[in-house]
């Protein structure tokens, strides 16, 4: 027990982003980062009190630290979206802790359910070096996956359908998403959305993850050139080209923001990916790309909430949730138990709870 509230606390701490001094100074040093280091190793244990402030400070039930996963995970071939190169060693560490733990519930609760659904993952065949490469990967997707033409109403839904698992985890704006393997599972992990979010950024990144577990890229490329490829994927795939060519046309020189809104709204891609995809096909040149980013940012549309249009679409990772009611609907499980799956307190999940019948 003590081993595994050492493991805990740690999983915890990590979660929280904090180093064992800043654990301490969160709790006033009534306990000094020796005794905290001690409670890791599983060389001290803390009493009750301690147990409680430690919960309300690292933000978990107090049943965290003494539930034990029956499944452990590990995060291999993670990659992070470019922009997570603005967290810092810490920042990630507590992305990566949060995105295992997430995870080790996840399988825990498929275990309880004996799943053993197929996964019909994405897997091009062909090296990818080039933009144009990069296009017949997604024109192959949407033939495999009986896409067509249309839009993707839910891309989270989708891979969830797929049998990526996807989760949504508190984290830095700095964060957008990352991609990883677990054993036998292809993984996505996204930033939970806040009110100011615009839904078409998660729905890309989710795309560019999923590049970057479908795609395979020369071996001495760099992670700019692979960033600029899982991008073009991306693009390719929230707008065919048969119909951006369509809509768009040849050769033009201005955007007008009601004709851009038009096009987010239908195809749930943003002002700027669109402008990317422009570029790609050749409607515009060079020139006229960087002059609509530039007006792009002077009118600030580049900050969160600015950007005018709205994709009605959830992109909210389900099946994991929808999962904990099928449990507790069979009587596998009991309510507390489903507050640990949640990953939160009891009191807190029967609140939510609403039965039917």
């Amino acid at each position: 027990m003590e081993n595994n509230f050492a493991n805990r606390l740690i999983a915890a701490r990590k979660m929280a982003g904090l180093s064992l001094q800043g654990l301490a100074d969160r709790l006033g040093n009534v306990v000094s980062k020796q005794s905290l280091n001690k409670y890791e190793q599983g060389k001290m244990k803390p009493d009750s009190d301690l147990v409680i402030s430690l919960s309300n400070i690292l933000n978990v039930p107090v049943d965290f630290f003494f539930s034990e996963p029956s499944v452990a995970v590990e995060l291999t071939n993670v990659d992070f979206r470019k922009y997570s190169s603005k967290l810092s060693k810490t920042e990630q560490d507590a992305v990566e802790e949060k995105a295992k733990e997430a995870f080790e519930r996840y399988f825990e609760l498929e275990n309880t359910l004996n799943l053993n659904e197929p996964a019909s993952y994405f897997v091009y065949p062909r090296i990818v070096s080039s933009a144009k490469e990069a296009e017949e990967a997604a024109k192959a997707l949407r033939e495999q996956w009986n896409l067509g033409y249309d839009p993707i109403p839910d891309v989270v839904e989708m891979l969830e359908d797929k049998g990526y698992k996807v989760v949504e985890i508190e984290a830095p704006n700095s964060f957008d998403g990352l991609k990883a393997d677990t054993g036998i599972h292809r993984v996505i992990v996204l930033r939970k959305s806040s009110p100011d979010d615009d839904i078409v950024r998660k729905r890309f990144t989710a795309l560019h993850e999923l590049a970057h577990h479908a795609l395979t890229f020369p071996e001495n490329i760099e992670q700019k050139g692979e960033e600029k490829l899982c991008h073009a994927f991306a693009c390719a795939l929230l707008y065919p080209e048969d119909m951006a060519r369509k809509d768009l046309h040849k050769d033009r020189f201005h955007f007008y923001q009601n004709e851009l809104v038009f096009i987010k709204e239908r195809w749930g891609i943003s002002f700027s990916a669109l402008f990317s995809r422009a570029l790609q096909l050749k409607i515009i040149n060079d020139y006229v790309y960087k002059q609509l980013n530039m007006g792009y940012r002077q009118r600030k549309l580049h900050e969160p909430g600015r950007e005018p249009g709205r994709f009605m679409s959830k992109e909210k990772p389900v099946r994991f949730e929808r999962l904990i009611y099928l449990a507790l609907g069979k009587e596998l499980i009991s309510v507390n138990e489903a507050a640990y799956f949640a990953g939160t307190s009891v009191w807190r999940f029967r609140e939510q709870m609403q039965p039917f019948v």
